[in-house]
């Protein structure tokens, strides 16, 4: 009986460090991906105004740094440098909403062996982008028409800029993983072999977790997800927020669930709420970011605040709004709530058809066609 306690117990130490180390791996893809093609993000940004190329490349910059807090801070400093015009801005953080659901999709990729747990992983990361997009399909054409989220986040956006001497909260898991991927950086000393070695790490980690969360006692682990994190879906959106804002990055949040689903310890109706939560608790980076912004302004008493500043703030609030508002429209209706559930489901059984059928399917929406579309402009 000590044995068999000691045991478990240390396998559940092995799923905690499986997941530090599986952190280090998504943090070194986004590290080495930032560190070759940043400035090529950066200038997409600015190339148009046009409101689909702009949603378009969105999807294209966020695809390549792995992070929608990172596209949306470099927006939002864009903004507020008057480089890119708040219209315009608006819809790029409606397409870096639907680019940062790729990483999870990746992630998905590690089960593709395994039908049975490919499935589930893969349905459990398209929740997060059918979600985006369907929201995209919904919101889009009405602040076209009517500038709902720009009108809104203007107001919100000057509100915010009253705050000041407001700085970056500790984020002590970045703290964490953050020397080791500068030590893998300084050790590999290049871009491509860190991307290459933290994708191998990255596969890895998921692959043991996935043995040891199935080697556990699984019904015990399926009581304590129902019982206390996924118990309803008001907490599972608490808690996908609560982990985001610690993390700084849905991408993270949201892969880190693939696994878990893949293991059949999570079910896609717990997966969707923590989804949204994750949603809305990356807009905390460009929160951040404007803040940033407007810390390094200099306003006298009795002057205004620069435009540009207050642009930034719109464009940050805008983001946290796009995301309340998808939020609003699929949580309180069940029949809503499982449309993307449906969908997930749906493009899960087609990809277990042919193992192509995925990663086409990654490339062509992530990569392919936002690339056709910003080439053209």
């Amino acid at each position: 009986m000590k044995n068999e306690k000691l045991l478990t117990l240390l396998k559940i130490l092995g799923v905690f460090t499986c997941l530090y180390l599986f952190l280090i791996g998504i943090g070194g893809i986004g590290a080495a991906f930032k560190g070759e093609f940043k400035e090529t993000a950066a200038k997409l940004l600015e190339a148009t105004q046009s409101p689909i190329v702009g949603l378009f490349i969105g999807i294209l910059a966020t695809t390549i740094v792995q992070s929608s807090s990172t596209t949306t801070s470099l927006i939002v400093g864009l903004v507020a440098a008057g480089a890119v015009d708040v219209g315009g801005a608006i819809f790029m953080v409606m397409g870096a909403n639907v680019g940062t659901t790729v990483t999870a999709k990746i992630v998905s990729l590690g089960h593709i062996t395994r039908k049975a747990e490919f499935r589930r992983a893969f349905a459990a990361s398209s929740v997060h982008d059918t979600f985006n997009l369907i929201t995209v399909a919904i919101l889009l054409p009405l602040e076209l028409k009517f500038s709902i989220l720009r009108k809104s986040s203007e107001y919100l956006g000057s509100a915010f800029l009253d705050v000041t001497g407001v700085t970056s909260p500790e984020n002590y898991i970045k703290k964490a993983i953050k020397p080791v991927i500068e030590w893998m950086g300084d050790v590999l000393n290049s871009e491509l072999a860190l991307l290459i070695v933290s994708v191998v790490i990255t596969f890895l980690m998921l692959f043991a977790i996935v043995k040891l969360l199935q080697s556990l006692v699984l019904k015990k682990l399926e009581s304590f997800f129902d019982s206390y994190l996924f118990r309803n879906a008001a907490i599972a959106f608490v808690v996908g927020l609560c982990l985001t804002v610690m993390v700084q990055s849905s991408s993270i949040t949201t892969s880190l669930i693939v696994p878990l689903a893949g293991a059949g310890v999570l079910r896609l109706q717990q997966i969707f709420p923590f989804t949204i939560g994750a949603n809305i608790g990356t807009t905390v980076t460009g929160l951040l970011a404007a803040l940033a912004a407007a810390s390094a302004v200099t306003v006298m008493p009795g002057e205004e605040i620069p435009k540009e500043v207050v642009a930034g703030a719109t464009v940050a609030f805008a983001h946290l709004l796009f995301n309340c508002a998808g939020a609003m429209i699929f949580l309180p209706f069940a029949p809503i709530r499982n449309l993307p559930i449906l969908f997930a489901e749906w493009l899960a059984e087609l990809c277990l058809k042919n193992r192509l059928i995925p990663i086409t399917f990654i490339i062509l929406v992530f990569y392919i066609i936002p690339i056709i579309v910003t080439w053209n402009t």
